[in-house]
Protein backbone atom coordinates (compact mmCIF):
# COMPACT_ATOMS: atom_id res chain seq x y z
CA UNK A 1 0.00 0.00 0.00
CA UNK A 2 1.12 3.31 -0.73
CA UNK A 3 1.91 5.60 1.83
CA UNK A 4 0.47 8.95 1.94
CA UNK A 5 2.53 11.89 3.78
CA UNK A 6 1.37 15.05 4.91
CA UNK A 7 1.83 18.17 2.88
CA UNK A 8 3.40 15.58 -0.22
CA UNK A 9 3.17 16.32 -3.84
CA UNK A 10 2.93 13.81 -6.35
CA UNK A 11 1.95 13.49 -10.33
CA UNK A 12 2.67 12.79 -13.67
CA UNK A 13 4.24 15.12 -15.69
CA UNK A 14 4.47 14.05 -19.87
CA UNK A 15 7.09 15.93 -22.31
CA UNK A 16 5.87 16.87 -25.53
CA UNK A 17 7.03 18.30 -28.71
CA UNK A 18 8.88 18.09 -31.86
CA UNK A 19 11.83 16.30 -32.65
CA UNK A 20 15.03 18.14 -31.50
CA UNK A 21 12.55 20.24 -28.88
CA UNK A 22 15.22 19.62 -25.95
CA UNK A 23 12.95 17.00 -24.10
CA UNK A 24 15.64 14.51 -23.28
CA UNK A 25 18.03 17.18 -22.16
CA UNK A 26 15.39 18.74 -19.67
CA UNK A 27 14.73 14.97 -18.34
CA UNK A 28 18.53 14.42 -17.79
CA UNK A 29 18.64 17.88 -16.45
CA UNK A 30 15.78 17.77 -14.19
CA UNK A 31 17.00 14.28 -12.75
CA UNK A 32 20.41 15.13 -12.59
CA UNK A 33 22.21 12.07 -14.11
CA UNK A 34 21.62 10.49 -17.75
CA UNK A 35 19.21 8.71 -18.57
CA UNK A 36 17.89 9.38 -21.84
CA UNK A 37 19.61 9.61 -24.66
CA UNK A 38 19.89 12.74 -26.64
CA UNK A 39 21.32 13.63 -30.04
CA UNK A 40 20.21 15.86 -33.56
CA UNK A 41 18.97 13.15 -35.34
CA UNK A 42 15.11 12.85 -35.50
CA UNK A 43 13.73 9.95 -33.59
CA UNK A 44 16.26 9.60 -31.35
CA UNK A 45 13.68 8.82 -28.53
CA UNK A 46 11.88 5.55 -29.33
CA UNK A 47 10.88 4.61 -25.82
CA UNK A 48 8.40 6.31 -23.60
CA UNK A 49 10.59 6.98 -20.86
CA UNK A 50 9.87 7.63 -17.14
CA UNK A 51 12.08 9.04 -15.16
CA UNK A 52 11.73 9.94 -11.22
CA UNK A 53 12.96 13.01 -9.66
CA UNK A 54 12.39 13.09 -6.03
CA UNK A 55 13.03 15.30 -2.64
CA UNK A 56 11.33 15.43 0.66
CA UNK A 57 8.31 17.36 -0.06
CA UNK A 58 7.88 16.03 -3.85
CA UNK A 59 8.22 13.43 -6.38
CA UNK A 60 7.65 14.07 -9.96
CA UNK A 61 7.58 11.37 -12.21
CA UNK A 62 8.34 12.59 -15.80
CA UNK A 63 7.43 11.21 -18.97
CA UNK A 64 9.55 11.34 -22.19
CA UNK A 65 8.28 11.08 -25.85
CA UNK A 66 9.10 10.64 -29.07
CA UNK A 67 9.09 13.81 -31.35
CA UNK A 68 5.72 13.88 -33.20
CA UNK A 69 6.52 14.05 -36.73
CA UNK A 70 4.63 13.44 -39.93
CA UNK A 71 5.30 9.45 -40.33
CA UNK A 72 6.82 7.81 -42.78
CA UNK A 73 6.83 4.19 -41.81
CA UNK A 74 5.54 1.58 -39.12
CA UNK A 75 8.03 3.00 -36.98
CA UNK A 76 6.96 6.70 -37.13
CA UNK A 77 3.29 5.56 -36.53
CA UNK A 78 4.37 3.72 -33.76
CA UNK A 79 6.33 6.28 -32.27
CA UNK A 80 3.63 9.24 -32.72
CA UNK A 81 0.61 6.81 -31.06
CA UNK A 82 3.19 6.23 -27.89
CA UNK A 83 3.44 10.36 -27.78
CA UNK A 84 -0.34 10.20 -28.11
CA UNK A 85 -0.87 8.11 -25.31
CA UNK A 86 1.21 9.39 -22.60
CA UNK A 87 -1.06 12.49 -22.69
CA UNK A 88 -3.50 10.01 -20.75
CA UNK A 89 -4.24 9.93 -16.92
CA UNK A 90 -1.29 12.50 -16.36
CA UNK A 91 -1.02 15.08 -14.01
CA UNK A 92 0.56 18.07 -15.55
CA UNK A 93 1.68 18.41 -19.28
CA UNK A 94 4.82 20.42 -20.71
CA UNK A 95 4.95 21.34 -24.12
CA UNK A 96 8.46 21.96 -25.58
CA UNK A 97 9.15 24.50 -28.03
CA UNK A 98 12.89 25.55 -29.31
CA UNK A 99 13.02 28.98 -29.15
CA UNK A 100 15.37 29.27 -32.30
CA UNK A 101 12.94 27.61 -34.48
CA UNK A 102 9.63 29.59 -35.44
CA UNK A 103 6.89 27.27 -34.47
CA UNK A 104 4.95 25.89 -37.67
CA UNK A 105 2.71 23.30 -38.82
CA UNK A 106 3.93 20.33 -36.80
CA UNK A 107 3.59 22.81 -33.38
CA UNK A 108 -0.08 24.01 -33.90
CA UNK A 109 -1.19 20.33 -34.32
CA UNK A 110 0.48 18.89 -31.28
CA UNK A 111 -1.40 22.28 -29.35
CA UNK A 112 -4.73 21.45 -30.73
CA UNK A 113 -3.90 17.77 -29.00
CA UNK A 114 -3.20 19.64 -25.58
CA UNK A 115 -6.43 21.37 -26.08
CA UNK A 116 -8.18 17.98 -25.26
CA UNK A 117 -6.04 17.16 -22.26
CA UNK A 118 -8.20 18.00 -19.13
CA UNK A 119 -5.14 18.66 -16.97
CA UNK A 120 -2.35 22.27 -16.47
CA UNK A 121 -0.47 22.68 -19.74
CA UNK A 122 2.53 24.12 -19.07
CA UNK A 123 4.53 25.82 -21.90
CA UNK A 124 8.44 25.43 -21.91
CA UNK A 125 10.49 27.44 -24.80
CA UNK A 126 14.20 25.80 -24.54
CA UNK A 127 17.31 26.55 -25.94
CA UNK A 128 17.70 29.87 -24.22
CA UNK A 129 21.59 29.75 -24.50
CA UNK A 130 21.76 30.28 -28.12
CA UNK A 131 18.39 32.54 -28.72
CA UNK A 132 17.95 36.02 -28.62
CA UNK A 133 15.67 37.48 -26.05
CA UNK A 134 13.15 38.50 -28.91
CA UNK A 135 13.28 35.05 -30.46
CA UNK A 136 12.03 34.28 -27.28
CA UNK A 137 9.15 36.55 -26.64
CA UNK A 138 8.27 35.96 -30.52
CA UNK A 139 8.02 32.50 -29.69
CA UNK A 140 5.65 32.93 -26.62
CA UNK A 141 3.33 35.49 -28.72
CA UNK A 142 2.89 32.30 -31.06
CA UNK A 143 2.46 29.79 -28.91
CA UNK A 144 -0.16 31.14 -26.48
CA UNK A 145 -1.82 31.91 -29.74
CA UNK A 146 -2.14 28.59 -30.86
CA UNK A 147 -3.49 27.56 -27.18
CA UNK A 148 -3.99 28.79 -23.31
CA UNK A 149 -1.46 27.68 -21.54
CA UNK A 150 -2.15 27.51 -17.36
CA UNK A 151 2.03 28.79 -17.44
CA UNK A 152 5.34 29.71 -19.07
CA UNK A 153 9.14 28.95 -18.38
CA UNK A 154 12.27 29.39 -20.90
CA UNK A 155 15.20 26.94 -19.94
CA UNK A 156 18.63 25.90 -20.92
CA UNK A 157 18.50 22.21 -19.55
CA UNK A 158 22.15 22.02 -21.30
CA UNK A 159 23.48 25.21 -19.17
CA UNK A 160 21.09 24.26 -16.18
CA UNK A 161 19.21 27.68 -16.44
CA UNK A 162 15.79 27.75 -15.15
CA UNK A 163 15.36 24.17 -14.96
CA UNK A 164 14.80 24.77 -11.01
CA UNK A 165 12.49 27.35 -12.08
CA UNK A 166 11.25 24.43 -14.20
CA UNK A 167 10.44 21.80 -11.34
CA UNK A 168 9.09 24.84 -8.98
CA UNK A 169 6.03 25.48 -11.73
CA UNK A 170 5.05 21.68 -12.19
CA UNK A 171 5.40 21.05 -8.65
CA UNK A 172 2.81 24.39 -8.14
CA UNK A 173 0.07 22.20 -10.27
CA UNK A 174 0.59 18.80 -8.94
CA UNK A 175 -2.12 17.21 -6.62
CA UNK A 176 -1.13 16.26 -2.82
CA UNK A 177 -0.57 12.32 -3.86
CA UNK A 178 1.82 9.18 -2.81
CA UNK A 179 5.65 8.68 -3.21
CA UNK A 180 5.10 6.11 -6.32
CA UNK A 181 8.53 5.13 -6.15
CA UNK A 182 11.00 4.54 -3.83
CA UNK A 183 13.49 7.66 -3.38
CA UNK A 184 16.50 6.41 -4.73
CA UNK A 185 14.97 5.00 -7.83
CA UNK A 186 15.80 7.20 -11.43
CA UNK A 187 14.15 5.32 -13.95
CA UNK A 188 11.21 2.37 -14.24
CA UNK A 189 13.27 0.94 -17.71
CA UNK A 190 14.57 -2.17 -17.63
CA UNK A 191 18.69 -2.39 -17.57
CA UNK A 192 18.37 -4.02 -21.04
CA UNK A 193 16.71 -0.76 -22.45
CA UNK A 194 19.06 1.64 -21.18
CA UNK A 195 21.88 -0.65 -22.40
CA UNK A 196 20.26 -0.52 -26.03
CA UNK A 197 19.55 2.76 -26.05
CA UNK A 198 23.16 3.65 -24.55
CA UNK A 199 24.61 1.52 -27.40
CA UNK A 200 22.41 3.59 -30.28
CA UNK A 201 23.07 7.24 -29.04
CA UNK A 202 26.74 6.28 -30.17
CA UNK A 203 25.76 5.27 -33.39
CA UNK A 204 23.92 8.17 -33.63
CA UNK A 205 26.92 10.17 -33.10
CA UNK A 206 29.29 8.08 -35.04
CA UNK A 207 27.44 7.92 -37.98
CA UNK A 208 25.63 10.26 -40.58
CA UNK A 209 22.47 10.85 -43.68
CA UNK A 210 20.23 7.13 -43.63
CA UNK A 211 22.15 5.05 -41.02
CA UNK A 212 20.81 6.25 -37.95
CA UNK A 213 17.18 5.81 -38.67
CA UNK A 214 17.87 1.83 -39.87
CA UNK A 215 19.64 0.94 -36.71
CA UNK A 216 17.67 -1.16 -34.15
CA UNK A 217 19.41 -2.33 -31.19
CA UNK A 218 19.00 -5.31 -28.92
CA UNK A 219 20.57 -6.12 -25.66
CA UNK A 220 20.57 -10.39 -25.59
CA UNK A 221 22.27 -11.43 -22.31
CA UNK A 222 23.46 -9.34 -19.04
CA UNK A 223 25.60 -11.51 -16.19
CA UNK A 224 27.33 -10.22 -13.36
CA UNK A 225 30.05 -11.70 -13.07
CA UNK A 226 30.86 -11.65 -8.64
CA UNK A 227 34.54 -12.81 -9.01
CA UNK A 228 35.43 -10.07 -11.22
CA UNK A 229 33.37 -7.81 -9.92
CA UNK A 230 31.57 -6.84 -13.54
CA UNK A 231 28.89 -7.22 -16.02
CA UNK A 232 29.59 -8.63 -18.68
CA UNK A 233 27.08 -7.54 -21.94
CA UNK A 234 25.86 -9.03 -25.08
CA UNK A 235 24.14 -6.55 -27.57
CA UNK A 236 23.29 -7.01 -31.40
CA UNK A 237 22.85 -4.14 -33.73
CA UNK A 238 20.53 -4.34 -35.88
CA UNK A 239 20.20 -2.46 -39.97
CA UNK A 240 18.34 -2.78 -42.84
CA UNK A 241 21.05 -3.63 -45.69
CA UNK A 242 24.59 -5.06 -46.06
CA UNK A 243 25.37 -2.04 -46.63
CA UNK A 244 24.68 -0.43 -43.70
CA UNK A 245 26.31 -3.54 -41.26
CA UNK A 246 29.32 -2.63 -43.69
CA UNK A 247 29.49 1.28 -42.17
CA UNK A 248 28.38 -0.12 -38.56
CA UNK A 249 31.71 -2.61 -38.47
CA UNK A 250 34.21 -0.12 -40.21
CA UNK A 251 37.32 -0.46 -42.00
CA UNK A 252 39.02 -3.75 -39.70
CA UNK A 253 36.36 -3.07 -37.13
CA UNK A 254 37.37 0.25 -36.12
CA UNK A 255 33.94 1.85 -35.78
CA UNK A 256 32.18 -0.87 -33.27
CA UNK A 257 35.07 -0.99 -31.36
CA UNK A 258 34.74 2.92 -31.02
CA UNK A 259 30.68 2.58 -30.66
CA UNK A 260 31.29 -0.43 -27.77
CA UNK A 261 34.33 2.08 -26.26
CA UNK A 262 31.81 4.69 -25.84
CA UNK A 263 28.86 3.09 -24.87
CA UNK A 264 31.16 0.87 -22.12
CA UNK A 265 32.06 4.35 -20.52
CA UNK A 266 28.59 5.51 -20.05
CA UNK A 267 27.39 1.93 -18.76
CA UNK A 268 30.20 1.75 -16.41
CA UNK A 269 29.32 5.32 -14.99
CA UNK A 270 25.33 4.42 -14.43
CA UNK A 271 26.25 1.00 -12.86
CA UNK A 272 29.80 1.81 -10.98
CA UNK A 273 31.22 -1.58 -12.18
CA UNK A 274 33.60 -2.79 -14.61
CA UNK A 275 31.48 -4.05 -17.69
CA UNK A 276 32.93 -5.77 -20.80
CA UNK A 277 30.55 -5.45 -23.97
CA UNK A 278 30.11 -7.41 -26.80
CA UNK A 279 29.14 -6.48 -29.69
CA UNK A 280 27.31 -7.96 -33.11
CA UNK A 281 25.82 -6.68 -36.25
CA UNK A 282 23.18 -8.05 -38.44
CA UNK A 283 21.19 -7.25 -41.07
CA UNK A 284 17.43 -7.57 -40.77
CA UNK A 285 15.64 -6.69 -43.73
CA UNK A 286 13.00 -3.27 -43.54
CA UNK A 287 12.54 -3.90 -39.86
CA UNK A 288 11.07 -0.25 -39.70
CA UNK A 289 8.07 -1.69 -41.46
CA UNK A 290 7.98 -4.70 -39.48
CA UNK A 291 5.17 -3.61 -36.38
CA UNK A 292 6.09 -6.88 -34.63
CA UNK A 293 9.61 -6.28 -35.15
CA UNK A 294 9.63 -2.94 -33.56
CA UNK A 295 7.61 -3.94 -31.08
CA UNK A 296 10.34 -6.53 -29.91
CA UNK A 297 12.83 -3.76 -30.17
CA UNK A 298 10.73 -2.24 -27.23
CA UNK A 299 10.25 0.89 -29.57
CA UNK A 300 7.13 3.05 -29.24
CA UNK A 301 4.59 0.90 -26.42
CA UNK A 302 7.69 -0.54 -24.83
CA UNK A 303 7.95 -4.45 -24.47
Amino acid sequence: MLEQMEDFKSGFVTLVGRPNSGKSTLLNAVVGEKIAITSNTPQTTRHRLRAIYDRDDLQMILVDTPGLHKPHDALGEELNHSAIKALEDVDVVAMLVDATKPAGKGDAWIAEQLAQVDCPRILVVTKADIATQQQVDAQIERMQEMLDFDDVVVVSAKDGFNVNAFIDTVANFLPPGPRWFPKDMTTDQPLEVLVAEFIREKILYLTHDEVPHSIGVQTEEIKYDKAKKMYRIWAVVYTERESQKGIIIGKGGELIKQIGSDARQDLERMLGKKVFLDLSVKVKKAWRRDAAQIKRFGYGEGL
